[in-house]
């Protein structure tokens, strides 16, 4: 077993309301069809947004390298900001962390994030990086999964899992496909830190009881790779998204939920917290639909899409938070943690309280 002993997220500093980020889009891409946009966009569930540049500074950015630039300075300075407050409420000092495993999908760094935050951190030498790329809105729930892992090889380890999302920096201004006006009403700058111990770790002093880890599951549907995803060009990362989602969730997602909980000889009816990530209203509703959730089993995932949008990985993470503080689950019950991203794929954590 693991156990998440502390989560701070942090959102991107310009917050605002979505329809002027409609407005902003609308004048960006002039040969997009202007009555699908407004629908997309008054439809997604969104009421705000935070945005890692001033909206009238992303017409500056001239191309990949100045959007990743971007990337990669505010990426340091907001990972470092959720990590710092990770390890203030766990009650560790950054010597204690063994592990940093760094999940993002909307930059690209070298050396990479978690290298880059070592000396502003006070990280140790010898501390073990993990840089994971490419899992999309997947990546929090399977950095998770993965940090588990690791800590039970090694139980007596602290460890954290850093997600940085910068959607917006991907912005495609000469794109005006149906995909990219999806991702234009969705998509929001964030970033989460997670504290986790293995089971013989010391706590801190700041350490609540915080939920077991205990197990996982990733389940990869053949066939879907472009489902999700980006196609890389000269510009940057171009949003592959596929209308077909939801389809694949109704099709898989029950089977492959009650296969998973069935091994630990429990049922969906033993969960008493959802943590999903929010892929917008269509994916959640085939979730609610498929999985026959009780009424409010996925409130939080709902009031963060439309608080923040979704931060792609680092959305999961933020729901967990949001479920530690408001909504604390009784001692003892049980709660699926579950993502989906590009593969396409399902993640799946199993948490106890």
């Amino acid at each position: 077993m693991s156990r998440i002993v502390a989560v701070q997220k942090v959102l991107a500093p310009h917050r605002y309301r979505q329809r002027d980020i409609t407005d902003q889009v609308r004048s960006s891409l002039p040969g997009a069809d202007r009555a699908l946009l407004d629908r997309v966009h008054a439809a997604a569930g969104v009421r705000f947004r935070h945005t890692v540049l001033p909206l009238e500074a992303y017409a500056d950015l001239d191309g990949f390298g100045a959007a990743n630039d971007a990337f990669i300075e505010a990426a340091e300075r907001m990972g470092a900001e959720a990590v710092r407050g990770a390890l203030a409420a766990a009650g560790l000092g950054s010597g204690a962390v063994d592990l940093i495993a760094v999940v993002s999908t909307t930059g690209l760094a070298a050396p990479s994030v978690d290298a880059r935050l070592i000396g502003p951190l006070g990280l140790r030498p010898d501390v073990k990086r993990l840089p994971i790329f490419g899992l999309g809105c997947a990546a929090g729930a399977a950095g998770l999964a993965r940090v588990h892992d690791y800590l039970r090889g090694w139980p007596t380890h602290t460890a954290i899992l850093l997600s940085v999302e910068l959607c917006s920096l991907t912005f495609q201004r000469s794109d005006p496909s149906p995909a990219n006006l999806v991702g234009s009403a969705l998509f929001s700058d964030g970033a989460a830190a997670l504290v986790a111990q293995g089971s013989g770790a010391a706590d801190g002093p700041g350490c609540p009881p915080g939920p077991e880890v205990v197990a996982s599951r990733s389940r990869f549907y053949p066939a879907t790779e472009r489902a999700m995803g980006w196609d890389v060009t000269d510009s940057g990362f171009r949003i592959v998204l596929d209308p077909g989602i939801p389809g694949i969730v109704r099709a898989y997602l029950a089977d492959d939920i009650d296969s998973f909980l069935s091994g630990h000889r429990l049922a969906r009816h033993d969960i008493g917290t959802w943590v999903c990530h929010p892929g917008g209203p269509k994916v959640l509703d085939a979730i609610a639909d498929t999985l026959d959730l009780p009424p409010g089993a996925l409130d939080a995932t709902w009031e963060s899409l439309a608080e923040v949008g979704n931060l792609s990985s680092a959305s999961v993470l933020h729901v967990l938070q949001d479920t530690q503080r408001r909504r604390r689950p009784p001692p003892g019950t049980w709660g699926l943690l579950l993502a989906l991203g590009p593969g396409f794929c399902a993640e799946l954590v199993l948490l106890r309280w």
